[in-house]
């Protein structure tokens, strides 16, 4: 497979993949931003306090305490742009949460096909994914595993061969018991190694 086809084959279509964690890392985000909007407005108003201004409410001459005459202004304003903020940052995160949450499945999905001993795959991540470093890692496991799983294939296939270069046993009843058992063993290791795919 070329590295088009590849490009094209993991190419998520869907943004939302693990959803409860892309949910909470969009609310924690938006929190923050809620937080720092409360603060804001606390923080104006308190400074505020010790100032007076005049304005005409009604054709009539008022005289109260900045913090007073901003605060439904500030309220309004701090609203609308919480809330365009909040938009804008839930995007953003929801892009960046799933450069983690895409690998996270794939990885997830590797683990599945490795515990049902499907050796043949391997963590393939997009450019720009987060924890390529890691999957390389874990790629090269697989395949160090792999050729280990080879390896003792390979082994088993030898020592079969040795014990049937070996034959019938000449009248001796612990020989014949011996072989059997070796016999009997190299079976189990082969039933074993079936299980894994490589």
């Amino acid at each position: 497979m070329n590295d088009v086809q590849t490009k094209q084959v993991y190419r998520r279509k869907n943004v939302y993949i693990d959803k409860e964690f892309q949910t909470k890392f969009i609310l924690k985000f938006c929190g923050l931003v809620a937080i720092g909007a409360g603060l804001t407005i606390i923080a104006l108003y308190v400074l505020s306090l010790q100032s007076t201004s005049v304005s005409f409410v009604n054709a009539r001459v008022k005289v109260m305490t900045t913090a007073d005459f901003i605060l439904p202004l500030l309220i309004q304003t701090v609203f609308i742009v919480t809330g365009a903020v909040s938009v804008g940052a839930a995007a953003v995160t929801l892009i960046v949460s799933h450069k983690i949450a895409g690998p996270l499945f794939r990885f997830k999905q590797t683990f599945r096909e490795l515990a049902a001993g499907n050796f043949t795959n391997e963590v393939r991540l997009r450019q720009g994914d987060q924890l390529t470093e890691v999957a390389g890692d874990f790629n090269l496991m697989i395949t160090v595993l792999r050729a280990r799983l080879t390896e003792v294939r390979q082994a088993l296939a030898g020592l079969k061969a040795d014990i049937a270069s070996i034959g019938e046993p000449q009248g001796d009843d612990a020989q014949k018991k011996k072989i059997l058992g070796l016999q009997d063993k190299v079976l189990a290791l082969e039933q074993s190694l079936e299980f894994f795919r490589t």
